[in-house]
């Protein structure tokens, strides 16, 4: 089995198609059927079946196609790793909670692009799952999420520590007033956000009842449809202070053991730390003394 035929496999799968695979692969048909059927004999076993549309991946097919992934990442990986002489360059691919890309990097990716130019940043925002996710798959050179994450493959490095905080339109003065409200809406990032699992549990604990959550994507949505009464949310301090100190928006402190989180680099243990991402990391990191101020 070569890579080659992993890359053909993955190409098909994605496309349902012999012939727009090839297409994208600059390989004539016939060369693409012939290679799927060379590595099912390898294989022992079908990887795609045939309908009257195209192709789809069997269950076998499935098993094997993450491995065209983790086995192209690691040669990219091995690229990079021989190429590193301790300067900085190449692509880095980083990901990060929607909150710390706006809160947290600005500078900091300012800074890191101006120092070095011979970088292809590029910049993911997920949910906390969906990165832990990304690093694992090697999709992602490292990524910010929520902790905790503890995740066998990974190590993860503190970096910010935020404040939680409830946001509710101006006209809910109590947060015990909530309970009274019909149809109570939470306004949150899509499933896997820990936020939203944070303030779902916050709810519960105060025997809360809520409808079903409406999912946004950006944070001026979610802030603006908490401002209009449509809902409420769990936002970290810094992020909701600008509308607070508007009075679109009304800001509620919780006990310290909802309020704080902290926001971990993570990164796979077994991936090399190249020179880019070392770059990377000393510039993203706090001062000592901001990070225990949660600045």
């Amino acid at each position: 089995m070569e890579y080659a035929d992993l890359r053909i496999l993955e190409a098909v799968a994605r496309h349902g198609s012999m012939n727009r695979a090839a297409a994208e692969l600059h390989m004539v048909q016939s060369n693409v059927t012939a290679r799927i059927r060379a590595l099912e004999e390898q294989v022992g076993t079908e990887l795609f079946q045939r309908t009257s549309r195209g192709v789809v991946l069997t269950a076998a097919g499935q098993r094997l196609l993450p491995y065209a992934a983790r086995i192209g990442a690691l040669l990219k990986e091995a690229r990079e790793v021989a190429r590193d002489d301790g300067t900085p360059r190449g692509p880095l691919h980083i990901g990060t909670l929607e909150t710390t890309a706006a809160l947290r990097l600005p500078a900091a990716l300012s800074a890191y692009t101006r120092a070095y130019p011979e970088v292809a940043l590029s910049l993911t925002t997920g949910t906390s799952s969906s990165l832990v996710e990304d690093v694992v798959e090697r999709r992602l050179d490292g990524a910010f999420v929520a902790a905790p994450v503890q995740h066998a493959d990974l190590t993860e490095e503190v970096m910010f520590r935020e404040e939680l905080m409830l946001v509710t339109a101006p006209a809910f003065r109590n947060p015990d007033d909530l309970g009274k409200q019909r149809d109570l809406k939470i306004i949150v990032f899509r499933r896997g956000c820990s936020y939203r699992q944070r303030l779902e549990n916050i709810l519960a604990q105060r025997g809360i009842q809520t409808a079903q959550p409406l999912e946004f994507g950006s944070l001026d949505a979610i802030i603006g449809c908490v401002a209009a009464g449509v809902g409420i949310t769990l936002l970290p301090k810094a992020v909701v202070l600008p509308a607070w100190r508007e009075g679109r928006v009304l800001a509620h402190e919780l006990p310290p053991e909802q309020a704080r989180v902290d926001t971990v680099f993570v990164r796979r243990k077994d991936m090399h730390l190249t020179s880019t991402l070392t770059a990377f990391l000393d510039v993203a990191r706090p001062s000592p003394l901001k990070l225990v101020a949660g600045e």
